[in-house]
């Protein structure tokens, strides 16, 4: 039978594999959700969430600087013991989330952690633009439903595309991560921090610039 892209998705929100794998499990299964998500299950995919219940309290603050020393970033990452903080695979990931964030530019980790006032401003935006269509309320709230997950994609780092694949979010990224290393893991906070954001230059500094650009 066919599969298609919606079902796919549906699979990969529900179990975080990436889009090739709920792509294999859709077909081996007739595209049966439940089934798919057993065959994902007995994959090793389950061995994330069966570990996500485990106390991280280990782990390493990352960094990476890029454009020059433009741009900078601190993660903090989190797993279960020193030994796997002090691990290859461990080190690479907290580099490619540290990277990932310098390219992104995420506000936040989680949708959890966006304050309920800018998502309550967000959705008022989406309802007086979806009203102007003149669709009926019940449509009306799906498209809204529809933006606020667009949004949380934008803005939060875990529903971002991971910049290095974009075909899995960083959160298939990190359930990809703890199956292979075999401990729980997560992504704690992180701080981004562009060269100069937020200063306003001096009118005499900028007088200066322009009257230099002149010639003066």
């Amino acid at each position: 039978m066919s599969i298609t892209a919606a079902q796919v998705n549906e699979l990969r929100k529900i179990t975080g594999a990436g889009l090739m794998d709920c792509k294999k499990a859709l077909t081996e299964t007739n595209g049966d959700i439940e089934q798919a998500v057993d065959f994902l299950r007995k994959k090793g995919l389950a061995a994330a969430s069966k570990k996500a219940g485990r106390a991280a309290t280990e782990g390493a603050v990352g960094s990476y600087i890029h454009a020059g020393g433009k741009i900078g970033v601190l993660v903090e990452v989190n797993c279960e013991t020193d030994f796997v903080a002090r691990n290859d695979s461990f080190q690479v990931f907290v580099k490619d989330i540290a990277m990932h964030i310098a390219a992104a530019s995420p506000q936040y980790v989680r949708r959890e952690e966006v304050p309920a006032e800018l998502l309550e401003r967000e959705k008022e935006i989406y309802r007086a633009k979806a009203r102007e269509t003149g669709k009926p309320e019940n449509i009306i709230e799906k498209i809204i439903e529809g933006q606020i997950n667009k949004f949380y994609a934008e803005i939060c780092l875990m529903e971002q595309n991971f910049v290095k694949d974009p075909d899995k979010t960083v959160q298939q990224f990190l359930n990809e991560t703890i199956s292979s290393i075999g401990e729980n893991m997560s992504v704690r906070r992180f701080a981004r921090f562009v060269l100069g954001e937020g200063l306003e230059k001096k009118e005499s500094d900028f007088a200066a610039e322009v009257a230099a650009a002149a010639g003066l």
